[in-house]
C-alpha cells in the first residue's frame, strides 16, 4: 500500500448547508497531516475538464459559517459514461492525486464507487443532502439547517394565518423522501403532513376540516413534502379544498429553495468538521472507499456499494406522534 500523498475533495449533487465547513474540514486535516490539497470546481465536471486548484489553509478561511459551497457544484451526465470517467482519470493522474473525497448524495457516490472500480482510487463519500434519504449515517449535512428554515418560515406563515383565519398549504423540499415535511411539521404544529413515503387520501383531510369547522377552529396548516403525487400534491390539494371547503380562506404557499441557503446551524457545522476530519484519516490510514456517517453519536463507516438511499421508510410511531400532536 503506497502512501497517500495528494488528495481531492468535490462537492457534487444539490448543495447543502454545512458543505463548506466539510470542505475546510478536509483541507485543514490533510494539510496538518503533510498532504497536498487539491480542490474541484462544479463538482464530478470539474474531473473531467481539469477544473482542479490546489488549496491551503487560506483558501478556506472564514467560510464555515458560509451556506453553498465554495467549490460550486454541477451534476454531469458526462461521468457516468465510461468515456467520462477515463477523462477524470488522465487528470487526477495528471495532479499526482491518490484519494479524493466527494460531499454529496446517493447519486454522486454511485459516481464515486464507479471511478473507485474502475481505477483503484479510494473514494471517501459524506453525506452532503437536506433530505437526510441516505442510510449508513443519522443526520445528513444539511438536513438540521433546512429543517431550521423550513420551521422559521411555517411560524411566520402560521402568525399570518391566524391573523385572517386562514388554512396554508406549504409545500417543502423531499423529493423522494419526507423527513424535511415530518420534522418540520411536528416541530410547527402542523394539522396535517404529507410525505412520499405514506399515500394520502385528500378526502380524508377535507373531512379532517369540517370536522374542525364544527369545532370552530379555522386556522390549519398542512405541510406536504414536494416529492407527494396523485391529488395529494400541494397544488392540486389547495384546488380540491377551495371546491370541497369553501369556508376555509385556503392559500398556497410554497417554500422553494430558501431551504437549500443559509448559514449552516452548530448541528451541521459540527456535523460536516467532523465527517471531513475522519474523511482524511480513512483516507490515510485505510484507502478504501467508504461513506462515513454518524449513528447513535458514533461514525459509521459504510462501503459505497451500500451506502444508497434509505428503503426502510419513515417509523409509524411518527405518524401517530403527528396525529395526536395535532388533534
Amino acid at each position: 500500500m503506497s502512501k497517500i500523498s495528494k488528495i481531492a475533495v468535490i462537492t457534487s449533487g444539490g448543495d447543502a448547508p454545512g458543505m463548506n465547513a466539510a470542505i475546510r474540514a478536509v483541507v485543514r486535516t490533510g494539510i496538518y497531516n503533510g498532504l497536498e490539497v487539491y480542490g474541484v470546481k462544479y463538482g464530478y465536471r470539474g474531473l473531467i475538464y481539469d477544473d482542479i486548484f490546489k488549496m491551503d489553509t487560506k483558501s478556506v478561511a472564514n467560510i464555515i459559517q458560509r451556506g453553498g459551497t465554495v467549490l460550486k457544484t454541477a451534476r454531469s451526465k458526462e461521468f457516468y459514461e465510461k468515456e467520462g470517467r477515463a477523462k477524470a482519470y488522465k487528470n487526477v493522474k495528471k495532479h499526482g492525486i491518490d484519494g479524493i473525497i466527494i460531499i454529496g448524495g446517493d447519486g454522486s457516490f454511485k459516481g464515486a464507487l464507479a471511478f473507485s472500480q474502475e481505477y483503484d482510487i479510494p473514494c471517501i463519500g459524506l453525506p452532503g443532502t437536506i433530505d437526510k434519504d441516505m442510510s449508513g449515517t443519522d443526520l445528513t449535512i444539511g438536513f438540521d439547517t433546512a429543517v431550521n428554515t423550513a420551521v422559521d418560515a411555517i411560524d411566520k406563515i402560521r402568525d399570518t394565518a391566524d391573523a385572517h383565519d386562514r388554512l396554508f398549504i406549504v409545500e417543502v423540499m423531499g423529493r423522494d423522501a419526507g423527513y424535511i415535511a415530518l420534522n418540520s411539521g411536528i416541530s410547527s404544529g402542523a394539522e396535517h403532513i404529507l410525505v412520499p413515503e405514506k399515500e394520502t387520501n385528500a378526502e380524508d383531510i377535507i373531512d379532517s376540516l369540517k370536522a374542525n369547522q364544527r369545532r370552530q377552529k379555522l386556522v390549519n396548516i398542512i405541510i406536504v413534502a414536494e416529492g407527494v403525487v396523485s391529488s395529494c400534491n400541494a397544488t392540486q390539494l389547495t384546488q380540491i379544498i377551495k371546491e370541497k371547503a369553501p369556508k376555509y380562506d385556503t392559500r398556497l404557499c410554497i417554500l422553494g429553495h430558501i431551504q437549500r441557503g443559509g448559514s449552516p446551524t452548530y448541528t451541521d457545522r459540527l456535523l460536516a468538521s467532523e465527517l471531513g476530519f475522519a474523511a482524511v484519516e480513512s483516507l490515510i490510514k485505510e484507502q478504501k472507499s467508504y461513506m462515513i456517517g454518524r449513528i447513535n453519536n458514533e461514525l459509521k463507516y459504510t462501503p459505497l456499494k451500500e451506502a444508497t438511499k434509505a428503503s426502510k421508510g419513515i417509523s409509524e410511531k411518527w405518524f401517530r406522534l403527528a396525529n395526536i400532536l395535532a388533534s
